[in-house]
């Protein structure tokens, strides 16, 4: 039946058929809409169009309909509308044109300005009437409200049954889904070994990139996920080695939310964004069976943000060279974790100046050398010490136990291969020879097996010998003696010129891997040392400063002193007793009397007479009386005698340098301090 708002202009015009389908999958699956969509045709030739006039778009099929930036046969449709060519538009419903108002809207105006009519199944609109606005305006909020709600609708239920852990989402090798839905591990022996020996060795050596070497040492493969949900055996890699040790589902967890979509435009394809853990959406414990418990996952988890943020990968330690700063090359900052350079002039010193050097920031931190080196030392010579005889011990054991891990690995790689190779030999006996081109396919298939099965005996008959050489469990007296005597005579070595720096250097570093420092605070240095085998230090160093002020405990040292000092204690017992409470003075390790001296003195507590009086001698001045009449520091007088511009001896009785209480040696000081004169000499004292 012919609308009444279709007139001869409209028919003079094309009738545009556009078809959209939101996936590949609906396009494949829901044909019985497809259909209902092409068939608009014929109710293009009912409203009154000729079959040449009528034209299809379905360049958006498999397309979603929430914007048009990416939908061609929508842009080519407003590219016809506005172009004046196309009379009515038909869709079987809105939806299919738009789900998005910013789309419709501006479609709609488009519309009613180039007199096009819409059509969809419930009848024939023209946008640039009130009421077909209205009506087409109200279908185009209800389309968009309609996702928002689908949307919704399909999450709450997919959140509601991950928050109970039942969400069937793909899981890790090493985990596989029984047909009731339970979730067991892989019972293949070796598939549940070789993850265990994963997490076992990044406990032992503390890094993804030395459990690859590792893994590479002894020509172990590691079990991955196939395109089809099967276990393969591939060369480990880092990234792969992570992505077993980052999974919360080895510790028996189900997550959901581990991550969220970014877009970077505003209608692109999001990227995934990792979240960390205490952003995940849902987490339900023991609900799948545990390889590692979830106290070994966030141990792991902390060991691995530790490594990224405390070394920077890219650089190694570099040999040992000549220079007195015995660390160099090892020490890096505990403030932004870059490596420290040394730096020389005026003295040797540890540098960051990383962010500098890349941003024009300035340097992070300077630190003293010889401290930090000085500490390191000692905890060097504590380390060959007999009481670090039960960690060399203990340290002998879990390497006994990771050889004997990494053997067994071995072994049931060459059961496994021993087994493909004699399938692929069934495989080919029963072929039939004349059929030369899947026999020729099954033998290198069996060869190809028997080369690696080689090779793994190769490497397995390689390792076996060397665990016989593992140093047997416990110390002996022969090896607690030599490190009684090493620990004994290294610190009388150490000083000898015999050993060089370099040979220093090479000492350390058999023992030490990296020194982390960052002065939190002015006058304490904290230190971490790792050493070899992934164990640490921790060390609060105290260093030098310039004044009271930059100890840390300076207000808590002042006050006791005035305390101390009002009650009559001396200021060698104040100090003595300071110091054995911890306190020091700015340029030493224990409080000196001279310190408490000049704080008591601060403060108007005085011993003797003489110190409430200020020195006088009749007719004279001092240097301090002369500097504070000519408005110049004391230095500045003290400074030309010493290079003797002012010519003066020092009187005998007072021991002080005494000048003549007068106008004349105030002018003489006048012109030589306004540069009249180039020396006083000798300056008179008869007057004194």
């Amino acid at each position: 039946m012919r609308s009444e708002l279709i007139t001869d202009r409209h028919l003079a015009r094309h009738a545009v058929i556009y078809i959209r389908q939101s996936s590949p999958h609906q396009v494949l699956s829901n044909q019985e809409s497809l259909r209902l969509q092409y068939d608009l045709r014929r109710r293009a030739l009912g409203l009154g169009w000729r079959e040449e006039d009528v034209e299809i778009i379905d360049a958006d099929l498999g397309l979603s309909g929430a914007a048009a930036v990416h939908r061609e046969g929508f842009k080519d449709l407003i590219a016809r509308v506005t172009l004046g060519q196309v009379g009515i538009v038909l869709s079987s419903e809105v939806t299919r044109l738009t789900r998005n108002c910013s789309d419709w809207y501006p479609l709609l105006d488009l519309c009613g300005y180039r007199d096009c009519l819409i059509a969809d199944r419930d009848g024939v609109y023209d946008p640039g009437t009130a009421n077909g606005r209205l009506l087409l305006g109200l279908k185009g909020t209800l389309s968009e409200v309609e996702l928002h709600t689908i949307r919704a609708r399909l999450t709450a239920g997919l959140l509601n049954k991950a928050a109970r852990g039942e969400l069937a989402l793909i899981l890790p090798v090493g985990l596989v889904r029984e047909t009731g839905g339970v979730v067991v591990k892989n019972p293949d022996r070796e598939v549940q070994a070789r993850l265990d020996l994963i997490f076992t060795t990044f406990l032992r050596l503390r890094s993804a990139s030395k459990v690859l070497h590792a893994f590479n040492e002894r020509g172990l493969s590691i079990p991955r996920r196939g395109r089809f949900g099967d276990t393969v055996w591939r060369p480990p890699t880092v990234a792969a080695i992570l992505q077993v040790l980052k999974n919360p589902a080895y510790a028996g967890a189900f997550v959901y939310g581990r991550t969220r979509s970014v877009r970077t435009a505003p209608l692109g394809k999001g990227s995934q964004k990792r979240l960390p853990r205490e952003q995940w959406r849902i987490v339900v414990k023991d609900q799948y069976p545990a390889y590692i418990s979830w106290a070994t996952f966030e141990k792991i988890e902390a060991m691995l943000r530790d490594n990224y943020a405390e070394y920077d990968r890219n650089k190694t330690r570099g040999v040992p060279r000549e220079g007195a700063a015995l660390l160099h090359g090892m020490v890096y900052c505990g403030a932004c974790g870059h490596k420290m350079v040394v730096q020389y002039k005026g003295g040797a010193r540890y540098m960051c100046n990383y962010l500098r050097q890349q941003h024009g920031v300035p340097v992070c931190q300077v630190i003293p050398a010889a401290p930090v080196d000085a500490e390191a030392v000692a905890a060097f010579f504590k380390a060959l010490t007999p009481a670090e005889l039960d960690a060399y011990t203990q340290a002998v054991s879990l390497r006994r136990e990771a050889d004997a891990a990494g053997l067994k690995a071995q072994a049931q790689q060459v059961e496994r291969l021993r087994y493909r190779a004699a399938l692929a030999e069934r495989q080919f006996d029963q072929v039939d020879p004349d059929n030369r081109l899947v026999a020729a396919e099954l033998e290198r298939r069996w060869e190809e097996t028997l080369r690696d099965l080689r090779q793994a005996e190769a490497a397995l008959a390689d390792a076996a010998p060397e665990e016989g050489r593992v140093i047997p469990f416990g110390v002996g007296p022969d090896l607690q003696a030599a490190f009684t005597e090493v620990g004994r005579r290294l610190p009388d070595l150490w000083q000898q010129p015999a050993l060089t720096t370099v040979r220093k250097k090479a000492l350390l570093r058999c023992l030490i891997d990296k020194v982390v420092i960052h002065r939190a605070v002015r006058d304490t240095i904290a230190l971490r040392l790792v050493w070899r085998g992934g164990a640490t230090s921790e060390i609060a160093l105290p260093i030098t400063v310039g004044s009271l002020a930059e100890l840390s405990r300076s207000g808590e040292m002042e006050a006791a002193i005035v305390e101390r000092a009002r009650a009559g204690e001396s200021d060698a017992a104040i100090a003595a007793a300071l110091t054995a409470a911890g306190h020091r003075s700015p340029l030493r390790q224990a409080v000196l009397p001279s310190t408490v001296q000049a704080i008591r003195l601060r403060h108007g507590i005085l011993r003797e007479r003489r110190q409430s009086h200020p020195r006088r001698i009749p007719g004279c001045l001092t240097v301090s009386q002369l500097a504070a009449q000519l408005g110049v520091t004391p230095h500045w007088i003290y400074d030309r005698i010493y290079n003797g511009t002012i010519a003066i001896e020092l009187d005998a009785k007072t021991g002080l340098y005494l000048f003549p209480d007068g106008p004349t040696t105030l002018r003489a000081f006048q012109k030589l301090k306004a540069g009249k004169v180039d020396r006083l000499s000798p300056v008179p004292r008869l007057a004194c």
